[in-house]
């Protein structure tokens, strides 16, 4: 569906590296128009050149998913230098694997809560409205496995993902008669500076240039649900229901966090 993306207006969160600069490349080979949010405007910059010459059409927009404001701020901008906002990807996110959050201290666990799922919702917020006047739009959930049940050392991460779910759901039902497509994507582990670090193995880890072209399908297929690899997938589904003693006993042998 190569059409799908030319010409394109796409605002693109955590775009900097990652799935979202994974994303933004293969988009902008494709001809899309991007809208490049992130914190680090170095790394940003960097990306929107390498995107132009991979074809498309790139801005820096620095901000910060937290900052409502910045968010809405990004998002004028990027109507004033393309007229329109065809897309959210909202992709920003930490994954507080630190000991901090795993130990539920409330000021790491809010940092994380306050960029996974509000700095989504202030995202959603910054394009809803126009898309909602021209009867168009697609809104993008980079959400995760991890939010179907609560997983070790995950607490806040989980809580924050199982939110985002939720959170797109909801509006995918009070949009969807409107002209506005929803799309909730649930990856498993990616191999991204999220995941690095780590010893213990995670399971069915996937390459980012793997994953990219699920993440791309999906969004072309307007799909509402879409979580890979499969595998893991079936078995995170299957986990939801199983009664909570069996299912304590498998997930809380799992250490991947560490």
């Amino acid at each position: 569906m190569d059409n799908f993306w030319n010409e394109r207006s796409v605002l693109l969160t955590g775009a900097s590296s990652g799935i979202g600069e994974g994303i933004a490349l293969a988009i902008a080979a494709k001809g899309a128009r991007l809208g490049l949010l992130a914190r680090r405007a170095d790394m940003l910059e960097d990306l929107s050149r390498r995107c132009v010459e991979a074809g498309g059409k790139a801005i820096a927009l620095p901000a910060d998913v937290r900052d409502a404001a910045a968010v809405a701020d990004a998002a004028a901008k990027m109507r004033d230098a393309f007229g329109r906002i065809d897309m959210l990807i909202a992709n920003a996110g930490i994954g507080g694997n630190n000991a901090e959050t795993r130990e539920l201290e409330p000021a790491a666990v809010k940092k994380l809560i306050d960029i996974n799922l509000l700095g989504a919702a202030n995202s959603v917020h910054s394009v809803l409205p126009e898309m909602l006047e021209a009867g168009s739009g697609h809104l993008v959930a980079i959400s995760s496995l991890a939010g179907l049940r609560g997983l070790p050392k995950s607490a806040a991460y989980s809580a924050s993902k199982a939110g985002m779910t939720a959170f797109f759901e909801s509006v995918r039902l009070d949009v969807h008669h409107r002209g506005i497509d929803v799309t909730i994507i649930q990856p498993g582990f990616i191999k991204t500076p999220l995941t690095s670090g780590r010893e213990n193995k995670m399971p069915f880890i996937m390459e980012l240039q793997d994953s990219i072209p699920l993440f791309l399908n999906a969004i072309e297929k307007r799909r509402r649900f879409a979580a890979f690899p499969w595998q893991l997938a079936a078995f995170v589904r299957a986990g939801k229901f199983m009664p909570s003693w069996l299912y304590d006993r498998i997930a809380g042998r799992a250490n991947y966090r560490t």
